[in-house]
């Protein structure tokens, strides 16, 4: 089951799910449940879902314009849980190139807050590389979405935008790189566990296109993660809350080459098996 917010041209914002091409509305005037986020943090999200679903009512996908499927979650991302990600990321600066290598191997994860949610995009909204950047990449991620218990209640598409110029000048840098507006991209919905393949057949695509052409594709896959779920959420959890749930973004394994840069007005797609595509525009200053 995949669920997702949406807004009507008049203005009216509501909570779906997605079936197709269409979209269910989900009933939230009973009080029980009066958004996503709390839907999310049901015994039963699935039921839940179901038993909100207005008998009837459909529209077309097409018809509206898809939120970010966040309500007031933070959003926290993990680095280095990929080999090409470890590559890239010592690649980015000798001086910390045995950082990264040390922590790819590490009990201990890389984790950081990525973004609150008037940071995160959607599915069709933009993207902004930093003015101050010269070498900027997106990082195409498969997004845990937990509830204030640190289940995991669904999964998501993200996008870890990245300013690779600045986090390489110094590993201090980390959060100017990372965090900025408009510096994460979630959507176009969650799916819920109970429609994801196995995670060793999730693949992950991201294609970018610059006036019209195809200027990169690359794909791989999370059976290629060093890492596991499970680990990365218990590490998040220590000392730690998160009192309306947490994105947790799990790294990436596709980096664009050294002599990629991410241009305005290009646009991202990232397409993940079992939740779908997210595709966003990019824009500076």
């Amino acid at each position: 089951m995949k669920l997702t917010k949406y807004q009507l041209s008049a203005g009216q914002a509501g909570v779906a799910r997605v079936e197709g091409d269409q979209l269910l509305p989900l009933d939230l005037t009973g009080g029980q449940y009066r958004s996503l986020a709390e839907i999310l943090e049901a015994d039963n999200p699935y039921e839940a879902a179901e038993f909100l679903t207005q008998e009837g009512e459909r529209m077309p996908l097409a018809s509206v314009t898809l939120l970010p499927p966040i309500d007031r979650q933070e959003v926290w991302a993990a680095g280095v849980t990929y080999k090409r990600s470890k590559t890239a990321r010592m690649e980015e600066s000798a001086t910390s190139a045995s950082c990264y290598d040390r922590v790819y191997v590490s009990p201990r994860p890389e984790l950081f807050f990525k973004a609150s949610p008037h940071r995160v995009a959607g599915h069709g909204q933009p993207l902004r590389i930093r003015k101050d950047s010269k070498w900027n990449v997106p990082e195409p991620e498969l997004t845990l979405v937990l509830s204030s218990k640190l289940q995991l209640v669904g999964f998501t598409v993200g996008n870890d935008m990245s300013s690779r110029d600045i986090e390489g000048d110094n590993p201090l840098y980390l959060p100017q790189a990372k965090c900025y507006n408009q510096s994460c991209g979630l959507g176009p919905w969650i799916t819920l566990p109970i429609g994801m393949p196995a995670r060793h057949e999730i693949g992950i695509r991201l294609v970018i296109h610059r006036g019209g052409k195809l200027i990169y594709d690359g794909r791989t896959s999370v059976d290629h993660m060093a890492r596991t779920f499970e680990d990365l959420i218990w590490w998040l959890g220590q000392d730690n809350s998160f009192p309306t749930g947490v994105f947790l973004l799990t790294g990436t394994g596709i980096v664009p080459e050294g002599n990629f840069t991410l241009a305005v007005d290009d646009l991202v797609e990232i397409k993940i098996d079992g939740v779908g595509t997210l595709l966003n525009p990019v824009v500076q200053g």
